[in-house]
């Protein structure tokens, strides 16, 4: 995909709907040797939105064609774009010199090997007149290499250090991040996207999420608590003064801030405390087909996308009657149109008030990667992952010393 095709183009919501029109791709320069194959990252679009430019990762985007891009749900930042630092707009390198003539187009695709998706693979070259004098004719810029430019993507030395935490999973950032003084943490998060700082905080000590925070602008700090988790989310506002705390959640949007008042009404040791209340959850009637498109995400955690919870409407948490939970290797065995209602596994769930050590001894006993939490009602509230019990039960600072106790 050329992203200059892009410009111009329609962002659409979930539901097909056109509400705003990209401007541009932001990449992430290259580290390492000049000798080194890895190639930028395109971190996500620039899409102006009543006149103002945002910005939308590509961990947020469903599908990007000439025809635009579509949203894969949910909310976007609505905060003015910014570029940080290290950062590239797209549209900045055309008419740069490039591998014997001048940069026309920059061509992105998607991986799998990043978690972006995204990444440069290819310049559009224009040789403009000189080769006309010639005699010779081109009907357009010849397509090279992204390395045939490589010097356009060199990153700086704090750009070069970020470039390599970034491809980081979140775990192994957080450890990285643990031993850095406050200063340099600071420009760490002053460089990364929100879902992204979003992820480290969610893997460091609350202790250090809030003096993380601290370093930021508040508004940009409301912003980041919205991306993360809702668990992790209430975990660390628990640990805030009440007036932090407060401030925080009246800068938030009103459904995410009601939600973690929700979540903050329970006791951290409870199951209430542990769950996340945006488990994936589905009326009896959708097909299982509808149901692995979803699990199919790859911004879903691998606990998040293994198992479902199939409930009577409503389907946002606390739904309607809890009816049961299924695995994907259920799923994968059953044909495509049957509903997921009829394939349901198992209905074991907890009360939220259920202390931790004998969650664990449920999850133990079912041999559960997550377990359903519900009301007096039967309503499901949530659910615990294996991962948010493991990190509950580990003793305090396992990730510095490697897991040993």
């Amino acid at each position: 995909m050329f992203t200059s095709r892009l410009a111009g183009r329609p962002l659409l919501d979930g539901d097909g709907r056109a509400f705003a029109r990209v401007r541009d791709v932001v990449l992430w320069p290259v580290a390492g040797s000049p000798a080194g194959n890895e190639a930028p990252r395109a971190l996500g679009l620039v899409v102006q939105l009543r006149r103002r430019n945002i910005f939308v990762g590509f961990g947020r985007v469903r599908e990007v064609s000439v025809e635009g891009a579509q949203l894969l749900g949910g909310t976007v930042d609505l905060d003015p774009f910014t570029l940080r630092t290290g950062e590239i707009l797209a549209s900045s390198l055309y008419g740069k010199p490039a591998a014997g003539g001048t940069v026309a187009d920059v061509a992105i695709a998607h991986t799998e090997r990043r978690r972006a998706g995204w990444e440069v693979t290819a310049l559009a070259i224009s040789h403009g007149r000189g080769l006309l004098a010639t005699g010779l004719h081109r009907h357009g810029p010849d397509v090279v290499p992204w390395q045939d430019g490589r010097e356009l993507f060199l990153a700086g030395p704090l750009a070069e250090q970020l470039s390599s935490l970034r491809e980081m999973s979140p775990a192994d950032l957080a450890t990285a991040v643990e031993g850095m003084p406050l200063a340099r943490r600071s420009q760490i998060a002053a460089a990364l996207n929100d879902d992204e700082l979003a992820d480290l905080l969610e893997e460091l000590p609350e202790s250090d999420q809030i003096r993380l925070l601290d370093t930021l602008e508040f508004e940009r700090s409301a912003d980041v608590v919205e991306e993360m988790q809702p668990d992790d989310a209430a975990d660390l506002l628990g640990e805030m003064s009440a007036e932090q705390r407060e401030r925080l959640l009246t800068a938030m949007q009103e459904v995410q801030a009601d939600e973690l008042r929700r979540l903050l009404r329970y006791d951290k040791a409870t199951a209430g405390g542990l769950m996340t209340s945006q488990p994936l959850v589905f009326a009896p009637d959708a097909s299982v087909a509808e149901v692995l498109a979803r699990v199919r995400d790859p911004g879903l955690s691998a606990t998040s996308a293994a198992q479902v919870y199939v409930c009577e409407p409503p389907l946002t948490t606390p739904t309607g009657r809890y009816l049961g939970t299924l695995g994907f290797q259920r799923l994968l065995r059953r044909a495509p149109s049957i509903p997921v209602g009829e394939c349901i596994e198992t209905r074991v769930f907890v009360r939220p008030d259920l202390p931790q050590a004998k969650l664990a001894a449920q999850i133990a006993a079912y041999n559960l990667i997550s377990v359903a939490v519900c009301d007096d009602d039967g309503r499901l509230l949530g659910a615990v992952t294996v991962d948010d019990m493991l990190d509950r039960l580990l003793p305090t600072g396992w990730r510095g010393n490697g897991g040993k106790s």
